[in-house]
């Protein structure tokens, strides 16, 4: 297969076109051209409101290539495929590993166990997805919680209800294999190719599933509605796992264990705390939803012309007072969601369906903060702060799970909203209006105020009088890091940590391959 990079293509192009505009671009005839795969697609709107595709095509030819290589060099080259060779088992434990979580990091790292052989069983503090989309449907229309199955827990993770972004700043020869995984399991084709791909909280559910189904096909078992709540050391080493169900509690002998709890899995944070595991606070940040209109953020990015051609955004700024404001898993066309795992607290995230066709645009809008900024010395003190402010917003928004929210304009002036404008809010089961001046420390309310104007020199109209703000955005990441060694394990020898909740990746393709990461590991002995 030949590579062919940088073919410029209308906004909405057709096979033919690709097949022109490599003809034209390696000097052979349409005719010559046996078949066409795209390789890489991106949109390039930097002359709006002249916009175009910029497409890399893989092309196989009916003749013969080399003479076209030695032509075009510069124009062309031999696709290559880098994939990921895993290290040879080596397997040593007496037990089959564990795997504590569900989500990317855990998934994928059971499925290299499982391709390895070594049937992992894999423990899930929640339900399995479809059962898991019924609770959340409950919780959004009726505000019904349940604490061990919602957008936090259960099947799939954190990231299954947060549009299924595979976007990520980090280089890893894994995300190919991730990509192709989930292409396998249902995902739509084109995350193989586009420039920001996504999967949609639409189709998650059943790619998920059918990844569980392909984990217990090589002899990987899940043990669903089952929670992790002690570990046995012997001389600084796993030798179990205390779990319980509704059955009641037992141990697991155990002497693997990969950790993919996620960063929301604060009672099995604690509980490894008190078990000596080693911890060290880390920076988070803090920060609401912003919500705005598609078509506007469309017309922001692309020009009147272009605005029913769904646009994102990715805008950070830098402050007088040293820190950051950023905004965060934007989901075009979406909803903010409800996002608490704990009673009685109130957390927002941000969800899209695959076609993005919601009326709305959201971000989340936060603000970085430092371990100096905890309360206390425990090295959880970041997980209290999160707790404060999430209460705060259940009890202003009226105790029953409804989110406190704001416009813009009025935030900034500390005056209650009492009338949406043009943007509406989202957020189920409710949003109330409030005014948000107060629930978080001066320092995040401060920055707030001086960041999203700053944002809006970027974005024309980021901050419109009328964007609707929903309180608070508190996950985005853990404020502590368990930490591990060279050979991937903790403190405590055969306890592999990986993910986010452990503090290790940021995002469903980082948090997969992270998992993959410890997987080998354990699997090298």
């Amino acid at each position: 297969m030949i590579r062919v990079e940088h073919l410029k293509l209308p906004v909405f192009y057709d096979t033919e076109a690709v097949k022109s505009a490599v003809a034209k671009k390696i000097q052979v005839r349409k005719t010559d051209i046996k078949e066409i795969v795209i390789l890489k697609e991106a949109l390039d709107a930097r002359k709006k409101p002249r916009l175009y595709r910029v497409v890399t095509a893989g092309v196989i030819l009916s003749v013969a290539e080399e003479p076209v290589l030695a032509k075009n060099r510069g124009k062309c080259a031999r696709e290559v495929s880098f994939g990921h060779t895993p290290p040879a088992v080596n397997y040593r434990g007496a037990h089959p590993p564990l795997v504590v979580g569900a989500g990317p990091a855990g998934l994928f790292g059971a499925l290299t166990l499982a391709k390895a052989g070594l049937k992992p069983l894999i423990i899930e503090a929640g339900r399995e997805s479809a059962a898991r989309k019924q609770d959340i449907l409950a919780f959004c229309d009726n505000g019904v919680f349940l604490p061990q199955s919602n957008i936090q827990f259960g099947e799939g993770g954190a990231g299954m209800f947060s549009d299924g972004k595979l976007t990520t700043g980090t280089k890893d020869p894994r995300h190919r294999e991730i990509i192709k995984t989930l292409i396998d399991c249902g995902a739509p084709r084109e995350i193989a190719y586009l420039a920001k791909p996504h999967i949609g909280s639409d189709y998650l559910p059943l790619v998920s599933a059918a990844l569980r189904q392909k984990i217990e096909a090589l002899g990987g078992r899940f043990l669903f509605e089952t929670r992790l709540i002690g570990i046995v050391t012997q001389k600084e080493r796993l030798k179990a796992a205390v779990i319980e169900d509704g059955a009641g509690q037992r141990e697991l002998a155990a002497d693997h264990l990969l950790l993919a709890c996620g960063h929301s899995a604060r009672d099995t944070v604690s509980m490894l705390k008190e078990s000596g595991v080693v911890m060290v606070k880390k920076p988070f940040s803090l920060g609401l939803r912003i919500e705005h209109l598609q078509r506007d953020i469309n017309i922001a990015q692309y020009g009147e012309a272009w605005a029913s051609l769904t646009a994102d955004y990715k805008l950070s700024a830098k402050l007088m007072n040293g820190r950051s404001v950023y905004t965060f898993c934007m989901c075009p066309g979406g909803y903010v969601v409800p996002a608490t795992s704990e009673p009685k607290a109130v957390v927002t995230n941000g969800m899209s369906q695959w076609q993005r066709e919601g009326e709305n645009a959201n971000s989340a809008v936060l603000v970085s903060v430092r371990p100096e900024d905890f309360p206390g010395d425990d090295v959880l003190a970041g997980i209290a702060l999160q707790r404060q402010i999430e209460s705060s917003a259940f009890q202003r928004g009226g105790n029953g799970y409804a989110a406190p929210a704001q416009r813009w304009e009025d935030f900034l002036l500390n005056r209650a909203t009492t009338a949406w404008g043009k943007v509406k809010p989202t957020y189920r089961p409710a949003a109330v209006m409030s005014n948000l001046n107060g629930l978080f420390p001066a320092f995040v309310t401060d920055s707030l105020k001086e960041g999203i104007p700053l944002l809006a020199e970027k974005l024309s109209g980021f901050a419109d009088g009328d964007a609707v703000l929903t309180a608070p955005e508190t996950r985005s990441s853990a404020p502590y890091r368990i930490v591990r060694d060279e050979t991937g394990e903790s403190s405590i020898g055969g306890l592999y940590p990986a993910g986010e909740g452990p503090g290790y990746a940021g995002g469903i393709m980082s948090s997969a391959a992270d998992g993959m990461k410890a997987a080998e590991k354990i699997c090298a002995g």
